[in-house]
Parts: structure tokens; sequence; C-alpha cells
């Protein structure tokens, strides 16, 4: 878990879905989005299209949230780059013996597979609720991706401790 230095964070849809529904809700912790927002715009940090739409998929505030936040946290994964990338990804693992046919599938279907795309063309560490592990079979976690494919991972506390984040109580 190591970041590159000054090439920036991208965050999976489980950082943002954890956060919201377990310690940073949007009502009690607005300055965990504020960070969020203020280190896209200095393009430390960022997410992709791709997670937006899944975001969007459970609808409610973070669906709000990540609507109006569209254009300035979300960058495009349709850069010939990265869609070259991606093929390499996928080749690789609907290529690795490792994972059942399900979970081959049900990587593709979502935003991870590009997701180590980007951060692989973009040089960044990728941000995620996962973890790493050699032996599972029904589920293909993004550490594992990352891995094979040189990206670097972290984890949300990390990550906001590199950014020099505190969120501080104020007296109501």
């Amino acid at each position: 878990m190591t970041e590159r230095a000054g090439a920036g964070f991208l965050v999976d849809s489980s950082v943002l879905i954890e956060a919201y529904r377990r310690y940073y809700g949007l009502d009690i912790c607005p300055g965990f989005w504020d960070c969020l927002l203020h280190h896209c715009s200095d393009q430390r940090l960022l997410s992709i299209d791709r997670v937006r739409e899944e975001l969007k998929q459970g609808g409610g505030p973070l669906a709000d949230w990540a609507n109006l936040r569209a254009s300035d946290l979300f960058a495009s994964s349709r850069e010939p780059p990265v869609v070259t990338e991606y093929g390499n990804v996928m080749a690789w693992v609907y290529g690795s013996g490792q994972f059942l046919g399900q979970a081959k599938a049900d990587f593709a279907s979502g935003a991870d597979g590009w997701l180590v795309a980007y951060a692989r063309v973009h040089g960044r560490t990728l941000v995620t609720q996962e973890v790493y592990n050699p032996s599972i079979k029904k589920r293909v976690p993004l550490p594992n991706v990352c891995r094979e494919f040189g990206v670097d991972t972290t984890h949300t506390f990390r990550m906001l401790r590199v950014l020099d984040a505190a969120f501080h109580w104020a007296t109501p």
C-alpha cells in the first residue's frame, strides 16, 4: 500500500458507499465530502464516470451528490489508452484460472476493470475498501488485479492522511 508521489488518487465506489453508509454520512461529516471536492479541484483525487454510474444505480442522497459533482470529480474512462488498457485487464481476468466464471462476469459488468486501467494509464493510486486475497475464487478483488498490473492501492484513511485531511467538530 504505497502511493506514487504527486500522481494522485483514484477512488473506487466502495470508498464512497462505505463512507456514506457508515462513518462519513453527508449529514454528519460534510467535511469529508468537501475534502474530496477540494482535492479533485487540484487533481490530487478523482474517480471515473463508471463509478458515478454505479452510485446513481443506488439512488438516494449519495446518487444525488454524485450527479451534482459529475463534472468535477468523475473523469471519462473513454480515452483510447484507457480503453486499450481495459482490454488488457479483462484479458488477464478472463485468462486467470483462479477465478470462477461468475466472478469474472461480475468483474466485467462493473467499474473495477476500468478503474485499474485508468489508474495504470495515469499513474494513480487506487483507493478501495477491498483487500488482496491470493486464494479467493468467487470474486475478483481490485487489489489482486492491481498487483498484477503494477497499480498501487491504499485505503480511505491512508488517503486522508496523505491529503492532510482533518475534520473538526464545531459547536452547533
